[in-house]
């Protein structure tokens, strides 16, 4: 018998222990009031804190009874429709207006926003073999853990890493902020040569460029992009920047920030959580369960084909085998998700005419299908909207940007919101975010190990 079927068994049975022996009955949650996930019996979230960067507004309370209304995302007060209109009336981008905005409060002049633009342009290049030794040297098959990486790394590349005065902090929140699109670029780009055994390219940034272009400038073999692809990557970069300090990636990084660590341990914890795919990875999921679907219905604009696979995947006979349809259904929205209103209503545009239109039909009819379906399979009655990672994954494949990078692109993105929380937290949190957690173990005395 080898090593490895011996070393199998043991594991077996040691997993066999770890579940006899931790085993907590759901009953037991509600015996002592333990709210799970830090969620309320109606689902919404339990006030842990108090924020002035962004609201998330889904439903409203009124005599202790959750109402749904229609979602609406507001960045400083200032709603995210306004925010993307604006952009879209004057043909200019506005990512970076958005940074300014969450970091500091309030929307920059047009002076400001130039001169801000060049603060991002002179931090995008990576420390003097920072790519070589910390990117290159260590290929991942997941571009998040090697973000994750990374951003632990420059650590070691900051002369005062540990200063947590603001002023510190936001000089290291810039050069995160600029750095992120050339530490997934690269990371990716290592990927491809490493698993694909595809060419590498390296493409420096460029000064005059913003942050899409950069990123279309760095992903595109021949550098070309036009001007229309550029601003629709910069509008998904605006809507993923930011989503309040609950959000599961936003609290980890507050958590950490509230125990006074450095700035490059709490981001990274940031992106760990976003990796999930009960977070930002949910976006790689919805595209696999698009895979399933194209592999399984002979016509993906079919609404009854469509509906019968989605009462498969909802009894767990199809896709992922968890039940779950991903890009439907958020923690705090419940009629809409205004990002991906914006997204699909994109989505729709680009599509139009092209070989992504039968997989935008297929979203929709997902969208539209899924409330029905849940409440007839379940037997439960729920308020199930599309979120953000429904479209957010077609987008960006007609915008000819590889998976491996949806969940990337959203941190880039998010990167922002991290920081400007991290922020608020050092500078108005003052104390260590430290629930508590209900012991179930009985007092027990110690056996001496001959008597075991």
């Amino acid at each position: 018998m080898s090593r490895t079927i011996i070393a199998s068994e043991a594991i077996s049975l040691l997993c066999k222990e770890l579940q006899d022996n931790n085993y907590i009955h759901s009953s037991d949650y509600e015996k002592y009031g333990v709210k799970r996930g830090l969620r309320n019996a109606d689902g919404t979230g339990v006030m842990a804190g108090l924020t002035k960067i962004c609201s998330v507004e889904g439903y409203y309370i009124d005599d202790g009874e959750k109402i749904p209304k229609e979602g609406h995302l507001f960045y400083r007060g200032i709603d995210i429709n306004d925010i993307v209109n604006a952009c879209k009336a004057e043909n200019r981008f506005g990512f970076e207006e958005v940074i300014w905005l969450l970091l500091f409060g309030k929307l920059p002049t047009k002076n400001q926003l130039e001169r801000f633009n060049g603060a991002l342009a002179a931090r995008r290049e990576l420390p003097d073999n920072f790519t070589e030794d910390m990117i290159m040297k260590a290929p991942s098959p997941n571009i998040m853990n090697k973000i994750s990486r990374a951003v632990l790394a420059l650590y070691s590349y900051d002369d005062n890493p540990d200063d947590t005065s603001i002023e510190n902090v936001l000089n290291q929140s810039l050069r995160l902020i600029a750095a992120m699109p050339s530490i997934m670029s690269y990371a990716y780009q290592v990927k491809r040569r490493h698993y694909y055994h595809k060419s590498m390219y390296i493409h420096p940034p460029k000064p005059e460029h913003h942050t899409a272009e950069v990123i279309l400038n760095a992903l595109r073999s021949d550098k070309k992009f036009t001007d229309e692809e550029a601003k629709l990557l910069d509008l998904c970069l605006i809507l993923h920047a930011e989503h309040g300090g609950g959000n599961n990636s936003t609290f980890a990084t507050r958590v950490l920030s509230s125990s006074g660590t450095d700035t490059y341990a709490a981001i990274a914890a940031g992106v760990g959580s976003l990796k999930g795919p009960k977070h930002g990875g949910a976006n790689h999921k919805v595209a696999q369960m698009v895979a399933a679907f194209k592999e399984n219905c002979s016509d993906i604009t079919s609404e009854s084909q469509v509906k019968d696979f989605l009462v498969k995947i909802l009894k767990k006979e199809a896709g992922d085998g968890s039940g779950l349809v991903y890009g439907m259904g958020h923690a705090v929205y419940t009629l809409s998700d205004p990002r991906a209103v914006i997204l699909r209503r994109e989505a729709e545009k680009f599509s139009a005419g092209t070989d992504f239109e039968a997989e935008y039909r297929l979203l929709s009819l997902i969208e539209k299908l899924t409330p029905e379906v849940f409440s007839s399979v379940t037997k439960k009655t729920k308020y199930i909207c599309a979120n953000v990672d429904l479209y957010s994954g077609l987008v960006y494949k007609m915008l000819n940007l590889p998976e491996d990078l949806f969940t990337p692109l959203f941190a880039t993105a998010r990167m922002t919101g991290w920081c400007a929380h991290r922020m608020e937290e050092l500078y108005t949190g003052s104390r260590i975010i430290r629930p508590a957690y209900k012991s179930l173990s009985a007092h027990t005395a110690y056996v001496p190990i001959d008597k075991r």
